[in-house]
């Protein structure tokens, strides 16, 4: 690896930069995708599922800020892992975030397609999903410093949508309607809950990705945490709860338009601001989509930086600084899983892959505890070991309710980990890690 690759990503982002990709990165979760988990559990059963996940969320985000401060590193989890348990631990790491990261795109690139599918009923799915890559992968090719910018727009204009959203939908809101067959699956619901209420949170952790890129790591990056998990919270409980009390959650629960099909109910679908939620709606997903590409590129960069991909992902270009073969073939891949999945299987995926993650850092975390105890750390969790250990727990309990519902794709994500591990022993990798 020349000096030159090392040393050649731009630090430029500031705590508003990183608060609006943590939030932008996840908002879109707030648009679409949890309503499925109102298919497997009620209301009342995902209310439940939901309350647990933001309990795992929160205490993880503390856990996850002392490792991204402490070490921050482009590859983020996998950087953190590979410190604590050595080429083992980077690997797990390393394909858990980059099957969470490389799969979540195409679910948002799906959902920007069915939108602008309600806007414009010419416009086919996966025709706008595809060039959504195209467009997003070339802003990204510009430099972290426009993307990030490009994020703060995007982001602010999606929160914004989001209250004005909750605004106009609250006042129809019934509380009878919301408690309507409220468990029908019982606690087993719960349980199969959980993948669509990680979507409310998932991928917050991206920012990690960005470390490097940071004007001051040591005191940014708690703020930009903290406070994107303390907004998405909120918005998240609100917009769920809301929407509940609109119509029976049997008629929301398998589409992914969910807020313009509820204002539709409380407007009317040809009401003018019903259309023009819809045409908005699009920045939440925008948000997500353009800080997920962000995501990926980074990993993807890292990850080859350090030897576990081909090298020349981890290339850098010279004018725009921003790992552009990364950011390609990341592209490559998410139109593959366009092509092969549907959203609710591509959401249960991304979260198999994040819950894996988690998992591995809250053990990196203690392990560097009591490996590095003069490791310099600016933030430090607070409540240690309760904090990381509570978000290890409640990662576990998810990982066992995705696999126990999702038999064939979690045999294809865990046979997908041995191939790679077999690979990366019979080419002798291990050895230089």
């Amino acid at each position: 690896m020349s000096s030159e690759q090392s040393a050649s990503l731009k630090k430029v982002l500031k705590p508003i930069h990183l608060w609006a990709i943590a939030v932008g990165l996840v908002i879109s979760g707030e648009y679409f995708g949890w309503n499925y988990g109102w298919g497997v559990s009620g209301t009342i059963g995902f209310l439940i599922a939901t309350l647990v996940v933001t309990l795992m969320y929160v205490t993880f985000i503390f856990s996850f800020t002392e490792l991204t401060t402490s070490i921050p590193h482009a590859g983020g989890p996998f950087a953190y892992a590979h410190r604590a348990f050595g080429w083992w631990g980077g690997l797990i790491a390393g394909y858990a975030t980059l099957i969470e990261f490389l799969v979540t795109p195409p679910a948002i690139a799906f959902a920007l397609g069915s939108y602008a599918h309600f806007l414009y009923p010419s416009l086919e799915v996966l025709h706008v999903a595809f060039a959504c890559y195209g467009i997003f992968i070339l802003i990204n090719l510009l430099g972290i410093k426009e993307s990030a910018l490009f994020s703060l727009v995007v982001t602010l204009l999606a929160v914004g949508e989001l209250l004005v959203y909750i605004g106009i939908v609250a006042p129809s809101f019934s509380y009878a309607t919301f408690v309507t067959d409220p468990m029908p699956f019982g606690w087993p619901g719960v349980f199969a809950a959980l993948p669509f209420a990680i979507w409310f949170y998932l991928a917050i952790e991206g920012v990690a990705m960005v470390a490097e890129e940071v004007e001051d790591p040591k005191r940014t990056i708690s703020r930009g945490y903290i406070y994107g998990i303390l907004t998405l919270v909120v918005l998240a409980l609100s917009v769920m709860i809301v929407t509940g009390g609109i119509a029976p959650w049997q008629s929301l629960s398998e589409i992914d338009y969910p807020l313009p099909a509820a204002l539709g109910i409380v407007l009317g679908r040809d009401n003018s601001l019903t259309q023009l939620f819809a045409s908005l709606g699009l920045f939440g997903l925008i948000a997500s989509f353009h800080g997920t590409i962000i995501g990926y590129s980074r990993q993807i960069y890292a990850l080859a930086r350090s030897g576990y991909l081909p090298a020349f992902l981890g290339i850098v270009n010279r004018r725009f600084q921003t790992p552009h073969w990364s950011l390609i073939a990341g592209g490559v891949a998410g139109c593959l899983a366009l092509v092969l999945g549907t959203t609710d299987q591509v959401i249960i995926l991304a979260a198999l892959g994040a819950v894996v993650m988690y998992m591995i850092s809250m053990a990196a975390l203690f392990a560097l505890r009591k490996k590095e105890p003069e490791l310099e750390r600016p933030f430090i969790v607070p409540a240690y070991p309760f904090f990381p250990a509570v978000a290890l727990l409640l990662s576990s309990v998810c990982l066992i309710a995705i696999v126990y519902y999702n038999v064939v794709l979690s045999l294809w994500f865990f046979s997908g980990l041995i191939i790679v591990t077999i690979l990366f022993l019979a080419t002798g990798r291990h050895k230089t890690h």
